[in-house]
């Protein structure tokens, strides 16, 4: 299940476990690991995309939208900025949030990150049908994924402390895991 161990320091200034970023693609399971592994650990749950929707009053694909992509990217950076600061914290990322350099020096310098990886087919099998999820209505979604993870798995291990392959586990069964990773 554990693929890989990118650092094994804790960031500077912060302890290994005071907040925890879990990144990936949609429908990696990160929020639902992300609840559970917060549960666990005595921490609370934050995730981004419900955040920036509690902001801005709109959903995330009412924002792309009216605002594009750009427009939403622009938000995330800001909100990823705000929550990184926290402490104590379990913190689930959108997708695209690793697209943005900024994003990916915050996450990487105030918390440990964990990715969260999975299959194209295990991505399109959790996402089939979902309409909240706007780089996906397309015609093809399991091409699209297999696009956006060729642009964004590189970037995803780059910021990554730590690499969890999902492998179709049930979530509390990956929280549990990757607690006792940061235990030891």
């Amino acid at each position: 299940m554990l693929r890989q161990i990118n650092r094994m320091q804790p960031p500077t200034g912060f302890s290994i476990v005071t907040n925890i970023f879990l990144i990936g693609p949609m429908g990696a399971g990160k929020t639902s690991v992300g609840r559970q592994l917060a549960k666990s650990l005595g921490k609370r749950f934050v995730d981004s995309d419900r955040e920036i929707e509690a902001d801005s009053g709109a959903t995330i694909s009412l924002l792309f939208e009216l605002e594009g992509e750009a427009g939403f990217r622009r938000r995330e950076r800001s909100m990823i900025d705000r929550l990184t600061q926290e402490k104590d914290i379990v913190l689930a990322t959108g997708g695209g949030v690793v697209l943005n350099k900024e994003n990916r020096a915050n996450l990487g310098s105030r918390g440990t990150v964990i990715y969260l990886h999975a299959s194209i087919a295990q991505l399109v099998r959790r996402t089939a049908g979902d309409k909240s999820r706007p780089l996906l209505q397309t015609a093809d979604p399991h091409a699209r994924l297999a696009e956006i993870m060729t642009e964004r798995d590189p970037l995803y291990r780059q910021v990554a402390d730590l690499i969890v392959d999902t492998g179709g586990k049930p979530s509390r069964h990956l929280a549990k895991h990757i607690a006792q990773l940061l235990s030891r």
